[in-house]
């Protein structure tokens, strides 16, 4: 089974997206977090090659977490989903080295499969 993980703090996102991937993907193992202290946790245990990441998190900040995870992982591919397209969330996701940014309510389930298509591809 290949590992992706969900950072969503909205549980009936974080379920939809969920069934999403494993409905489209059968062999993904789909974990789940729904905060900042989880997701690391979630990242060790793990090891995800590919990490859905709310901006927003209860305990702390997705961005913040994104540069851990990068920090310990280079290779691990992140995808920003986040409610807020604003120009300077958009940088500030790719500067702390997030391999995409998409917001929850502009994004095709198209759009996600290509991206996981092509990130199990690498």
């Amino acid at each position: 089974m290949t590992p992706v993980l969900i950072v969503e703090d909205n549980p009936v996102l974080r379920i939809t997206l969920k069934s999403l991937l494993r409905s489209q993907f059968p062999s993904l193992e789909v974990g789940e977090a729904c905060n900042g202290a989880q997701a690391l946790s979630e990242f060790r245990e793990k090891a995800p090659f590919l990490i859905f990441m709310d901006i927003r998190l209860p305990d702390k900040s997705g961005l913040e977490i994104t540069r851990q995870i990068k920090e310990s992982n280079p290779k691990t591919e992140i995808i920003i989903l986040t409610s807020h397209d604003m120009p300077e969330y958009r940088e500030a996701a790719l500067h702390s080295g997030a391999s995409h940014f998409m917001t929850k309510g502009n994004v095709k389930i198209g759009e996600i499969t290509s991206l996981v298509a092509s990130a199990m591809n690498r």
